[in-house]
């Protein structure tokens, strides 16, 4: 009986490892057979970066080719006028809006996404609504920014082109970008960090600016610094609202004209297209400088 039974126990493992054997050549098998999709979405997603960062520095390499030798030290001057075209008053005006833009726009985006995340309750129909216009708020043009801000800041309330209006205009617009990233990032803590922090005693507002806010420090920065790009860059909001006066403001209610305002003029004018090249050069080595010490602000804050 026992030799029987052997003999049967043999005969089970041997069809086990036949139907392993099976199932490993059908994967092989159907692995071969996806093998050409797999390399050909290799091919077309290799050939998509490469055509990304193709652009990127062929953009790069075109200003600095055009702008580096055109930029002069008369270009650095403090006072504007027709003959040296300086854009340092457009620079100093530039620091000045962001400062004063992020000054209004981050406590107000990184709190009202606390809210939505940590206090409102889950399902809430004024959540809906808030994300629902914050998106909706992230695909309007700058152009009707800036007419807004006109009607509102300019014409209503009697402020005329200035530095204020400018900067609440850009404000509005980078608004939703800080709220969505500053969101995204509070949720993706884990709710093992509150549950610990609960457990240990901690009240709801210790927790969240303790546990939560330093753990999604990198994400909230990563929304800034997209915040700080296009206020940098903007033009046709400043354009109703800042105004394109070329000198340094000394007041929130001076008019005054960016960087980017500088370099949009200068070209659309036709008689500065060489300083036009030069501001742009300035232009970008200002936007990565912010941004990597934006990011070294951030790395920071992670290794906390």
């Amino acid at each position: 009986m026992e030799a029987v039974q052997n003999i049967e126990n043999k005969k089970i493992n041997a069809n086990e490892i036949q139907g392993i054997n099976k199932q490993t050549f059908a994967q092989k098998l159907s692995g071969y057979k996806r093998q050409p999709l797999s390399l050909f979405l290799l091919i077309l997603v290799c050939l998509s970066a490469l055509l990304t960062v193709g652009v990127l520095l062929f953009l790069i390499g075109y200003i600095l080719v055009n702008g580096i030798p055109n930029i002069k030290p008369e270009l650095f001057e403090w006072e504007y006028n027709t003959d040296n075209v300086s854009m340092l008053p457009s620079m100093i005006n530039t620091l000045y809006m962001t400062g004063l833009t992020l000054l209004m726009a981050v406590p107000v985006g990184i709190f009202s996404a606390i809210y939505m995340v940590e206090y409102a309750k889950r399902g809430s129909k004024l959540v809906k609504v808030v994300r629902t216009t914050t998106e909706t708020l992230q695909g309007i043009p700058s152009i009707v920014y800036g007419l807004f801000g006109y009607l509102m800041f300019v014409i209503g309330c009697h402020w005329g082109y200035t530095l204020m209006a400018g900067a609440i205009t850009l404000a509005i617009m980078v608004l939703p970008v800080i709220m969505r990233t500053t969101e995204e990032a509070l949720l993706s803590v884990p709710d093992s960090y509150r549950e610990g922090s609960f457990g240990l005693g901690a009240g709801r507002l210790r927790t969240v600016f303790v546990i939560v806010l330093p753990s999604a420090m990198p994400g909230i920065f990563s929304g800034i610094i997209l915040a700080i790009g296009r206020i940098v860059g903007e033009t046709a909001a400043l354009i109703f609202t800042a105004g394109t006066v070329a000198t340094a403001a000394t007041g929130v209610m001076d008019s005054t004209r960016t960087l980017a305002v500088h370099m949009y003029c200068l070209l659309s004018e036709g008689l500065y297209m060489k300083q036009a090249y030069a501001t742009a050069v300035v232009l970008l080595v200002m936007v990565l400088v912010i941004n990597a010490v934006s990011g070294m602000i951030a790395k920071k804050f992670t290794k906390k």
